[in-house]
């Protein structure tokens, strides 16, 4: 079960809100946190600033580099401060880490060697440029490439009474199952198993799977199976529904098919108004 989660923030309002929960998972399971900032090596490279520096008249890349590395290290001290301070403010004692690197890779690494899960904001500092946190390609890479659970938190903050858990009876969905037991048991939060399909027959066998993997568990939890599309039912629920935490599979359909039809992956973590809790 979780002991240590990795919290990397870039000093973005949703990046707050995601230090907001992590405090509140600190001080609900008893975890500890480790933030981290990524210092982006590509804003490091030497072509970046030839090709600028060349074409409106700035010094060379060789005597530019110190101020930028400078104005870089000032930056991610200031970001790892306010989370340290937000932290003491709760009580919560973090570990903190600087590591420059390419970010993706740099918290897929640092959550390989010292978490067991990973919190990122659904937006980050630069949504408006590459599309989006979930979508862009470092939070894509590290929901596929991590190997841990990926917590991924919405703009707003609000306590979490109970949590929900998308079924539909693949490998990753199993596995978010046994995830979601082990935490509604450890925080006290009822469970509410969701299965999505026009199929009734499927929907019947879904549910009773589900029902015989939750049987050595003593986690209070409810059946429910609803028509209509993956993605768009899921959203309308948590939105319609009294749930605060989401969890499901992540990416459980053959990588062909998420070409063709789109990701409910995707789609869910993308527009979700609640923390969405996701394991392969």
């Amino acid at each position: 079960m979780v002991r240590n989660i990795l919290i990397p923030t870039d000093g973005s309002d949703y990046g707050k809100t995601a230090i907001t929960y992590g405090i509140y998972f600190a001080k609900k399971l008893n975890i500890r946190l480790i933030g981290l900032h990524v210092i982006d090596i590509r804003l490091l490279q030497g072509p970046v600033f030839t090709d600028i520096s060349g074409s409106i008249g700035l010094p060379p890349y060789q005597e530019i580099l110190p101020a930028v590395e400078s104005s870089l290290d000032a930056k991610a001290e200031s970001i790892l401060k306010e989370f340290r301070d937000l932290c003491a403010a709760a009580d919560v004692h973090p570990e903190i880490k600087k590591v420059t690197g390419v970010i993706a890779e740099t918290i897929i690494e640092e959550g390989r060697k010292c978490c067991d899960w990973i919190l990122l904001a659904q937006r980050g500092e630069h949504f408006h440029i590459d599309g989006g946190a979930i979508l862009g390609s470092t939070a894509q890479a590290v929901v596929r490439h991590s190997g841990k659970p990926v917590l991924v938190t919405p703009e707003h903050f609000r306590e979490i009474n109970n949590m929900a858990l998308a079924y539909d009876g693949s490998g990753p969905a199993q596995n978010a199952l046994k995830l979601a037991a082990e935490l509604s048991a450890r925080a006290s939060w009822p469970l509410s198993v969701v299965v999505i399909t026009d199929d009734q027959a499927l929907g019947t066998k879904l549910s009773e799977e589900a029902r015989d993997l939750l049987k050595t568990t003593s986690v209070a939890h409810t059946l429910l199976v609803l028509k209509g599309k993956e993605d768009k039912e899921i959203l309308r629920f948590t939105r319609e529904g009294t749930v605060d935490l989401l969890v499901m599979g992540a990416y459980g359909h053959k990588r062909f098919r998420e070409i063709l039809l789109g990701s409910t992956t995707s789609a869910v973590i993308r527009k979700s108004a609640i923390p969405v809790l996701l394991t392969r």
